[in-house]
């Protein structure tokens, strides 16, 4: 191989990473996942949801379960809101 000969290639560059998704933890609602996503259920079932946001229960109280139907909204929720310290860790990390 000499000076002036190109450098060999080895094939197309690799596709970039995917994106991060990005989960939203909202105070008295769902969890708020950038879609389009796929939920692995406990029985094995995988659901594939292709909206831009998908919304999933936390309160259990939806009738489409695990999707959030808004049903927390009609009656309340037993749980009380997140801690309002903003510290960004996750509740109970941290501690000794």
């Amino acid at each position: 191989m000499s000076a002036t000969d190109p450098a060999p290639t080895t094939g197309p560059p690799p596709p970039p990473p995917p994106p991060v998704p990005r989960v939203r933890l909202t105070e008295r609602g769902p969890l708020l996942i950038d879609g389009p996503v796929e939920l692995l259920l406990p029985d094995g079932t995988v659901l594939r949801c292709d909206r831009p946001v998908v919304a999933v229960c936390t309160c259990r109280r939806s009738r489409r379960y695990p999707l959030c139907d808004t049903s927390h909204r009609r009656r309340g929720r037993g749980a009380p809101p997140f801690p309002s310290d903003r510290s960004g860790q996750t509740p109970g990390e941290g501690r000794t």
